[in-house]
């Protein structure tokens, strides 16, 4: 006996609202934002990156956040924040075990708190929810950038490094500019998706303005970058050597030292062969510090190396940039004199210690925990599993070049926007890279980290040069165009001109991150917004 069209209609809604089916679809979003996210930026499939992805990247996620519930958005939170980031960052696993834990933990609580507030956008604004969840996002990225926990990686607008007529907005807005872009398909995308297919059309027709005004804008980005990239053949030159040793410098003791020591002065003196005006090696490149067994001479071997050192310096005409530990006495909180370490850079000049630059923005956890007190066990765990910890510096050096100046932002510290700035305004004609990645022996960490480094010439129009010990070593232009690449994980060097540019004081350069705080106190004025005319209609309601 055949049903009636009532009972299959019945069937057929019973069996769209079951929620064993809507968890199956929620999550099946989920795990596809994950990938794309991931696929975005240089990954495991693609050390470039698709960058075109990002655009639709985080459509699924809002679907998610706009048809699930309010207990099920905190757990989705957390699931996606995990595995976005254990797909992205898959790479830190090889830093240390607990490296691959801790990172996709943070960014699960930090998604455990975004989702909801996304929710909350689409809730009190329904029409135009989407816009504030976009104030929402930026500001997110923005917060997560600050602070101990500060780490960039994953913003979605450094997945355009390679689109350069829409990066160079960068000089007014900083990367938070580019995010704006890119995020905006997305939000707008899973507004009109979260009905499904069926409500795609009607969603359009009733908000036609918002896909026109970005449209509109996108475009006039596009003009604006076409005619900033410009041309700096005609700037003054300098000629770098940026050596690349293909070691981690931390690895294998005195021994070890003395082997990398001699690479580096081989590849140093071939690289002479064409006429640097200025060497410079890698972070940490030469491990024994020079100012402490220099004067305190507590181990022999180290002490001969660093007489190694300096005696080769001291036979160049030519200034040499390194890493370098610099240990110090110092007296602690007791009064007691202790040896604290910095990650430091070293100038030699014919010999002479120059000038040192102190890293200011360390590595959370593995290069720093400043909670000693607050959590002694925590603290003493990551002691027991090996993480070095070096003291902050406070000055944010300038180094005086052959014929310019520059300063050295250590490893990640070329992530973070606001310190090439200061380098910048502190008159850095040149923002020179050290970095070590070998640690990582992936190309895409490596090329996820360049990315970054991209913007940072383009928010300060300088010329960027990075010198990496396995990669990426490489030029920059002021326009972000890579202009030379040494292959990853070889030994050699990369002898270039690079345009020494400081014609231009940009709009970043003076105002900062301005876009992403501001995206902060929209969002939460947005919300405020949506709270009180949420009250109010609730209050009309009633009334009526």
């Amino acid at each position: 006996m055949s049903s009636s069209p009532a009972k299959v209609l019945h069937r057929q809604r019973e069996s769209e609202n079951s929620p064993l089916k809507n968890l199956v679809i929620e999550l099946s979003l989920l795990f596809l934002s994950s990938i794309l996210f991931a696929l975005s930026f240089p990954s495991f499939i693609s050390v470039w990156g698709w960058f075109p992805l990002a655009f639709i990247s985080l459509a699924p996620v809002f679907i998610v956040i706009h048809r699930s519930s309010w207990p099920k958005i905190l757990l989705y939170g957390i699931l996606y924040g995990y595995v976005s980031y254990a797909l992205f960052n898959y790479w830190a696993s090889t830093f240390h075990p607990l490296a691959i834990i801790i990172l996709p933990t943070v960014y699960a609580v930090y998604f455990f708190l975004v989702f909801p507030l996304l929710k909350l956008c689409d809730r009190l604004l329904p029409r135009y929810g989407y816009l504030l969840q976009l104030l929402v996002w930026i500001a997110y990225e923005y917060l997560r950038t600050i602070g101990f926990l500060g780490y960039p990686y994953g913003i979605m607008g450094y997945s355009q490094y390679l689109f350069l007529p829409l990066i160079q907005i960068s000089e007014i807005t900083g990367v938070w500019g580019v995010s704006f872009l890119v995020v905006f398909p997305s939000v707008y995308l899973g507004h009109a998706l979260k009905n499904g297919i069926s409500g795609f059309r009607e969603f359009i027709r009733r908000h036609p303005v918002s896909p026109a005004v970005y449209g509109l804008l996108f475009c006039a980005c596009l003009v604006f970058g076409f005619f900033a990239e410009s041309d700096y053949s005609d700037e003054p030159r300098a000629r770098v050597a940026l050596i690349q040793h293909n070691a981690d410098t931390w690895e294998g003791g005195v021994d070890a030292y003395e082997r990398n020591l001699k690479t580096l002065i081989r590849l140093s003196r071939e690289s002479l062969k064409e006429n640097p005006d200025i060497v410079i090696w890698s972070e940490t490149a030469f491990v024994p510090g020079v100012d402490w067994h220099s004067r305190y001479r507590t181990d022999q071997r180290r002490y001969q190396l660093v007489k190694e050192f300096i005696d080769f310096m001291t036979t160049q005409n030519i200034p040499y940039v390194t890493g370098n530990d610099d240990g110090q006495l110092e007296r602690n909180e007791e009064g007691e004199l202790e040896r604290v370490d910095y990650n430091a850079v070293l100038l030699y000049y014919q010999g002479e210690l120059k000038k040192t630059y102190r890293k200011t923005h360390l590595v959370p956890f593995t290069e720093n925990f400043p909670y000693k007190k607050q959590f002694p066990k925590f603290y003493q765990f990551l002691v027991d599993h090996e993480y070095h910890f070096w003291k902050k510096g406070e000055e944010y050096t300038v180094f005086q070049g052959p014929d310019f100046r520059f300063s050295t932002p250590i490893c990640f510290e070329d992530v973070f926007g606001y310190l090439s700035r200061e380098f910048v305004l502190r008159g850095a004609q040149v923002i020179v890279n050290v970095t070590n990645d070998s640690w990582s022996g992936s190309e895409a960490a490596q090329m996820q980290h360049m990315a970054m480094a991209v913007f940072r010439s383009v928010e300060n129009r300088r010329t960027l040069v990075r010198s990496a010990n396995s990669g990426m070593t490489c030029t920059i232009e002021p326009s972000g165009r890579i202009t030379a690449l040494l292959d990853p994980f070889i030994e050699g060097y990369l002898v270039q001109d690079i345009p020494i540019f400081d014609g231009v004081t940009t709009w970043y350069t003076k105002a900062g991150d301005w876009l992403g705080i501001g995206s902060v106190f929209a969002g939460l004025a947005g919300i405020a917004a949506g709270v009180i005319l949420s009250f109010l209609r609730r209050r009309k309601g009633k009334v009526n």
